[in-house]
């Protein structure tokens, strides 16, 4: 496996590779990387002849300045994982490197964009688009892989690379969690002991809200899920949205789509950490 911190000594590795047929696989990380990234690099593995991951903590997409600085960056840990998944290439840039200059592009994709993070994170997608298109541009790959954990990150890609007529194929990896239903995440290294204790109640209520959907109202099973999830000290809803799994716009009867998803954003302990995770009521 070897690690490029220049954009151009990737591109002309990838340069040969796709002079002899090779089909490239990119899984777009920021680090601090575990079992859910691993399992999106073996994907990427299995599928293509060469696989690039980067790992770069992307200052555009981070509108708390204090999440920014506490975001993990453990690359020693992460290469040694990757090399250990079977990838070929690490990009692993300077923010000058990556953004030699000011990045003003804005990107903008309601309804998919504008709800849920969109509304409670500005800017934030604009960030992720800068970013993920910026590495479409370098890698040039055939298939990108994203987790599903980031749901709604997905659809806004998605829209993302309809819209700059990208010839990339977008691969959703299913949500790797814990044992004890944690959806895998690279802020969970921030969770104090006593808040990764209580962290899985997240997933327990989403879990259990599944059963009380079936005997109660969208708008019951709302309000269960909140009060369950606030009623856990040490745990704090900020948002809960039941959206159509398409458009991410609100419904309000369980017979308004045939696709619906429970997306929620818990803050969980003193410091706190924003944790995300959604459950799937209609597929």
């Amino acid at each position: 496996m070897k690690v490029f911190y220049k954009i151009v000594d990737l591109q002309n590795a990838l340069f040969e590779d796709r002079k002899s047929g090779k089909k490239i696989g990119l899984v777009p990380t920021m680090g601090a990387l575990h079992e859910g990234h691993a399992s999106l690099v073996r994907k990427s593995v299995k599928d293509n002849d060469i696989t690039v991951v980067s790992v770069f903590v992307n200052p555009t997409q981070f509108n708390d300045k204090n999440d920014l600085k506490n975001y993990p960056r453990t690359l020693e840990a992460d290469c040694k994982l990757l090399d250990e998944c079977g990838a070929d290439y690490v990009l692993a840039p300077s923010v000058e490197e990556m953004y030699p200059t000011p990045d003003t592009r804005q990107f903008e994709y309601p309804p998919v964009s504008t709800v849920m993070e969109g509304a409670h994170r500005p800017g934030h997608f604009n960030g992720v688009c800068q970013v993920v298109s910026r590495l479409f541009y370098i890698v040039r790959p055939e298939r990108a892989y994203f987790g599903e954990k980031d749901w709604q990150q997905i659809a806004v890609i998605k829209a993302m690379v309809k819209h700059l007529h990208l010839p990339v194929e977008i691969v959703e990896c299913p949500i790797i969690r814990d044992v004890d239903g944690l959806a895998r995440s690279s802020r969970n290294t921030l969770l104090a002991p006593d808040e990764r204790a209580i962290a899985p109640r997240i997933y327990e209520v989403l879990k259990s809200s599944i059963d009380y959907s079936k005997k109660h109202s969208l708008k019951d099973t709302h309000k269960y899920v909140v009060d369950s999830i606030n009623a856990v000290d040490g745990l704090e809803v900020e948002y809960f949205a039941i959206v159509d799994g398409n458009t991410l716009q609100d419904v309000a009867e369980w017979e308004d789509s045939p696709y619906i998803v429970g997306c929620i954003t818990v803050y969980c302990g003193k410091t706190p950490i924003r944790l995300i995770d959604h459950i799937k009521y209609k597929d």
